[in-house]
């Protein structure tokens, strides 16, 4: 049984924003990407804040990300987090229903020769995505409802209908928008790198552009066949290019609570001893999954495996065999003169 399609009219003043927005020529239209990147960052910020006195917040979907896909195919563009997400009622007042308070004072100010990109401020920039398409489609999971979908071509109506046939975001937001004809641009993979290493500057979350690779061979029939195999069981994946690691690695820190037992214990125990070879290695253990933990790599996968297997004879009392030089450990000061920067990257 499909799904019932309720249909909403745009409040009036939002309707007047979406008409002023299509119509008025404004050049700078890449605006519409730092808008939806930064109320991804916000979505984010939400469900973190849930989750610190309430893990279970998270459990739908542990990673908290920001994925970019460009569907040449389709001719669309999707920006996906794993934020808080939206109830039904959440897209029908903050998608349509009830005017923001910015709504009116956002238009008041272009009047005056205030410029477009300015949206943000007056906390309407969801709409800047009508710049650049002519139909934008949500889809959104929030942990407190099922799924839904929100449509709408900015014709004086959205629709909100129960998602029953859709992806499983697990919890979070993914906004769709299917591009002018003449904003395609916005489908092409250095285009998009540059305008994510432009306007993520304060995002600290990953962002992940996928991309489409295709290459030409001459294959036999049952290469072929194996191939289509292939095919259909791998792209479900996205291809994280390296290069964006520069773009989300922008000022970012590690949040530490410093009511926690464990910090509580480390200080206590660092105090006691600065060279206590057994703190050092818990600190840096804990700095270390932090960054795997955001999605991070290791520069050395391996000092950290050895740091894993030191914790596991110490907490079976198994000594050491030998004396092993410890390169790796260098004094508390001196580690976290030597981790500063890298601590900038952990989320």
């Amino acid at each position: 049984m499909a799904a019932e399609t309720e249909t909403f009219a745009f409040q009036a003043e939002i309707n007047q924003l979406l008409s002023l927005i299509i119509n008025t020529f404004y050049s700078n239209k890449e605006i519409f990407l730092r808008e939806l990147i930064s109320n991804s960052s916000d979505a984010l910020d939400k469900i973190r804040f849930e989750s610190l006195t309430d893990k279970s917040k998270l459990d739908a979907q542990p990673e908290l990300f920001i994925h970019i896909i460009p569907d040449k195919a389709t001719n669309t563009l999707s920006i996906i987090d794993s934020g808080v997400g939206m109830t039904k009622s959440d897209l029908v007042n903050n998608l349509g229903t009830i005017a923001r308070s910015g709504t009116k004072e956002f238009m008041e100010a272009l009047a005056a020769g205030a410029d477009v990109s300015m949206i943000g401020q007056f906390g309407v920039g969801f709409y800047s995505a009508y710049l650049v398409a002519e139909r934008v489609v949500v889809t959104t999971k929030h942990n407190d409802d099922e799924q839904y979908v929100w449509e709408s071509q900015a014709g004086g109506s959205f629709t909100v209908t129960r998602d029953t046939s859709g992806e499983n975001l697990g919890r979070g937001t993914k906004i769709t928008l299917f591009l002018k004809e003449d904003q395609l641009e916005y489908l092409e993979e250095r285009r998009l790198k540059d305008l994510i290493k432009k306007h993520s500057e304060f995002i600290s979350y990953p962002i992940s552009l996928w991309t489409e690779k295709t290459t030409e061979k001459e294959i036999s029939d049952d290469e072929d066949e194996e191939d289509k195999k292939d095919t259909e069981e791998g792209k479900a994946q996205a291809l994280r290019d390296s290069s964006m690691a520069g773009y989300m690695s922008s000022k970012k820190t590690m949040e530490i609570n410093p009511e926690n037992p464990i910090m509580e214990e480390l200080r206590k125990r660092a105090d006691a001893d600065k060279n206590d070879k057994s703190v050092k290695d818990l600190t840096l253990l804990l700095f270390e999954t932090a960054l795997l933990t955001s999605g991070f790599s290791l520069d050395d996968p391996n000092t950290f495996g050895n740091r894993i297997h030191r914790m596991l004879k110490l907490g079976l009392s198994i000594d050491e065999d030998e004396k092993v030089e410890d390169t790796d450990m260098p004094t508390l000061e001196d580690a976290a003169d030597a981790e500063e920067s890298k601590m900038e990257e952990v989320d």
